[in-house]
């Protein structure tokens, strides 16, 4: 017989690690052969996801790599509140894979997260390899199969499940891993976190399909095929990601994601050794709270934008070579 109070803080922890579905996991929560494995697996599944988009990648869609990014980049700095506190935001996995395919996807996202984790500490150093492998890389590939298979047919379906099923995945590592590193959790309630994932991972889809539809208002077929000529497409995106990089702060839930939630509530410290130049996503030079937060998003665009394009454009060089 669990008591009522044991009952109501796992509820609580559950709440939490919904909330924390997919989110970066910072150092110190999971334990050494956890994190050291999921290091240790990521590193040559990166490598083949870049020799096989070296193989895919037209040299025409290279500059999506860094617009998509910069894109999903600034989405990402968008937290919205899911409940009891704590709050969660956009992966964009399958997002990319359906408009870029999956190894391209891959390493845009890998990116990502790494200028996350060593310029924002958002994510863990020592995480990182989990975090990549939970959405970079199992994430994505979740988030595209149903794309390719049904994608030419019921292309909203497919785009919707993608998404949901991106969010199911790595949220499903991600507690999986935290079990495994002895964040416990009652074997009975496992289930009702597992009904929780899959609300946010509905909000996952819901978000997905509404920007889908927004670009190929712009650009009819972008999903499908697109390329640098859907010029109108490619410079709203654009827009919209320096206007979520400037302003996006200020509508975002100030509440924190559910990793630090539940790391408050089980006293585990998130602190590092390693100190990243714009922690939290604030330039701590400036004496403005907008500049401060506003000038880091606008930097970590450009880094993005600027690290997607040069991986593209080496990987074009090297299949011309």
């Amino acid at each position: 017989m669990i008591a009522g109070s044991t009952v109501c803080d796992t509820l609580l922890k559950i709440v939490i690690l919904w909330g924390s579905a997919a989110m970066h996991i910072p150092d110190n929560f999971l334990s050494t052969p956890v994190w050291a494995t999921l290091d240790a697996v990521s590193v040559p599944a990166v490598a083949l996801m870049v020799r096989r988009a070296g193989r895919e990648l037209e040299d025409t869609r290279i500059p999506l790599l860094g617009v998509m990014g910069a894109f999903v980049f600034a989405a990402q700095m968008i937290n919205f509140p899911v409940g009891a506190g704590t709050s969660g935001h956009l992966v964009g996995g399958a997002l990319l894979a359906c408009t870029l395919g999956p190894a391209p996807a891959a390493l845009v996202l890998t990116a990502i997260i790494a200028i996350q984790a060593f310029v924002f500490q958002d994510g863990g150093v020592l995480a990182l390899g989990a975090n990549v492998f939970n959405m970079a890389i199992a994430g994505v590939l979740a988030g595209y199969l149903p794309f390719h298979l049904w994608g030419a047919t019921h292309r909203k379906v497919a785009i919707f499940t993608g998404a949901f099923l991106s969010v199911l995945v790595s949220a499903s590592l991600a507690l999986s891993e935290l079990l495994i590193s002895g964040v416990a959790m009652p074997r009975p309630l496992i289930l009702v976190s597992m009904g929780l994932f899959a609300v946010s991972a509905a909000i996952e889809g819901a978000i997905t399909i509404s920007v889908v539809q927004a670009i190929e208002k712009l650009s009819p077929g972008f999903v499908q095929k697109p390329d640098r000529s859907s010029g109108h497409a490619l410079a709203a995106m654009s827009g919209v990601a320096v206007i979520l990089a400037l302003l996006g702060f200020l509508m975002a839930s100030s509440a924190p994601d559910g990793i630090q939630r539940l790391g408050g509530q089980l006293r585990l410290s998130s602190k590092s050794s390693f100190h990243a130049p714009m922690p939290d996503y604030s330039v701590v030079s400036f004496d403005s709270a907008w500049v401060r937060r506003a000038s880091a998003g606008l930097a970590g665009l450009l880094l993005v934008y600027g690290v997607c394009l040069a991986v593209g454009r080496m990987m074009g060089r090297h299949r011309n070579a």
